[in-house]
């Protein structure tokens, strides 16, 4: 028989063994340790929030504030260094380009693909609030609640699309003032205006360019320094926010909303099976390998629900684990990042049909129609930041006239949601890098390498 020491001994070797293996396992797994941190930081934000009713509600707020100090300044980090970043990319992938026709090529085909993608995922999610009929789970009691105690977002700036105001509308994408659009985050007015020169770079001597095109590979080195040095923080930052966001919502705000919920992630998994069946067809890669090499940057998208905050990891991943030119995926991405939201497109047409059947609203065809029309014209430029989807979601609902105040009623769960259409937007955005690679076919500089599947 051991000695009780000896036994006492065996168990703190045996611990330590195990927090030994633990950590090695963690260490260097960006993936893992966000997902940790994601798990812990709603299991807080749930035991400090409403649903346990053991913090009042000010001490509540104050406590997740202080928690979200991390994320916020994650945030902050990031978004501080995007606009620089997108410019310098956007410009170096130009010039990297082969040749015009090349470019040529490039910019028709993403800017297409876009468009087409966008308008295919509103349809999904049409077809589907229509099929499950989620407004009809909702009590009409809540409504007037909900409608009565939280005031409407502000939209007496939003306005119905007119088409004598179109060619206004298209001349004003270029900027007048770039310095003005960098200042002011207009993240498509820097992308048009990297864009022309770029094209402008391009068409000049290649020693008269070469001059500038180092000055900004350097400042594109010092972003990614910058974003490296946030990388450190995109664990406990990610605790930190979604223990603020738990906090605040609670257990019933979500299960009152199930069906809504339901649907708007049941359209966002159809929407992800389409990209991974075009991976597959046109980007050479099995469904397994991509989301193991994109679940770093889809897990931080899904965590900050902010596709320009984790645009540089999204090149980044783009480049070294799928293989994507440097010329493409720097152009692809930010005008993705700037243009493609599909998830958020979705949602819109589930929303829209949502308090459409809330408020006993029938839509005709030639609604459904001007709702496809609307979300897509509205997600064009708009800026890749948190909550966003609100904004285009009054504009579409103005657009087919149901009562923009009954965005009250999903306000509690947007955050969730958004959180979720942010990571298929980014996954949208490395499909289209990884496709637009392929279609233009192997450069003989390009060493073609096999896709890591782990990190």
């Amino acid at each position: 028989m051991q000695p009780r020491n000896s036994v006492f001994s065996l168990d703190l070797e045996s611990l330590a063994g195990l927090s030994d293996r633990l950590t090695a396992l963690v260490r260097g797994r960006l993936w893992l340790q966000v997902l940790i941190g994601m798990v812990l930081g709603i299991a807080t934000g749930i035991l400090l929030g409403p649903s346990t009713g053991w913090l009042t509600p000010d001490t509540a707020l104050a406590l997740g504030n202080w928690l979200a100090l991390h994320g916020q300044l994650f945030l902050t980090l990031i978004q501080m260094i995007v606009i620089p970043l997108v410019f310098a990319s956007v410009i170096r992938g130009l010039a990297a380009s082969e040749n015009l026709e090349q470019l040529r090529t490039v910019g028709v085909r993403v800017t297409l693909y876009f468009l087409l993608t966008t308008a295919v995922a509103i349809v999904i999610g049409l077809q589907l609030a229509l099929i499950i009929e989620p407004g009809g789970y909702v009590d009409r009691s809540l409504i007037q609640q909900t409608v009565a105690q939280v005031p409407p977002p502000a939209t007496a700036e939003v306005a119905r699309p007119n088409a004598a105001d179109i060619p206004g509308h298209l001349a004003g994408l270029l900027p007048r003032n770039p310095l003005s659009s960098m200042v002011e985050g207009q993240m498509l007015q820097v992308v048009l205006f990297a864009v022309v020169f770029g094209v402008a770079l391009v068409m000049m001597a290649p020693a008269q360019a070469k001059p500038l095109l180092d000055l900004l590979g350097s400042l594109q080195e010092v972003c990614m320094t910058v974003v490296r040095w946030a990388m450190l923080l995109a664990p406990i930052a990610v605790f930190g926010l979604l223990a603020q966001l738990s906090s605040k919502i609670g257990l019933e705000a979500l299960l009152g909303m199930a069906v809504y919920v339901a649907t708007v992630l049941l359209g966002l998994a159809v929407l992800l099976v389409l990209y991974l069946v075009l991976l597959w067809l046109f980007g050479a890669i099995t469904p397994g390998r991509f989301l193991g090499a994109s679940r770093d940057v889809l897990l931080l998208a899904f965590s900050t629900s902010s596709s320009a905050a984790v645009m540089p990891l999204t090149m980044k991943t783009a480049e070294q684990k799928l293989q994507v030119r440097s010329s493409v995926a720097q152009f692809v991405i930010p005008l993705g990042a700037t243009i493609n939201m599909n998830g958020t497109a979705l949602y819109q047409g589930v929303a829209a049909v949502f308090l459409a059947q809330v408020y006993g609203i029938e839509l005709t065809a030639a609604s459904m129609a001007l709702i496809v029309v609307t979300a897509v014209g509205a997600s064009v430029g708009s800026p890749a930041t948190p909550g966003v989807g609100i904004v285009i979601l009054a504009m579409v609902l103005d657009s087919v006239g149901i009562p923009a105040a009954g965005i009250a009623l999903i306000l509690g769960v947007d955050r969730i949601l958004d959180m979720a259409r942010t990571a298929i937007n980014v996954c949208g955005d490395l499909v289209a890098a990884r496709i637009m690679d392929r279609w233009l076919g192997q450069s003989p500089t390009q060493v073609a390498q096999p896709i890591p599947t782990d990190t």
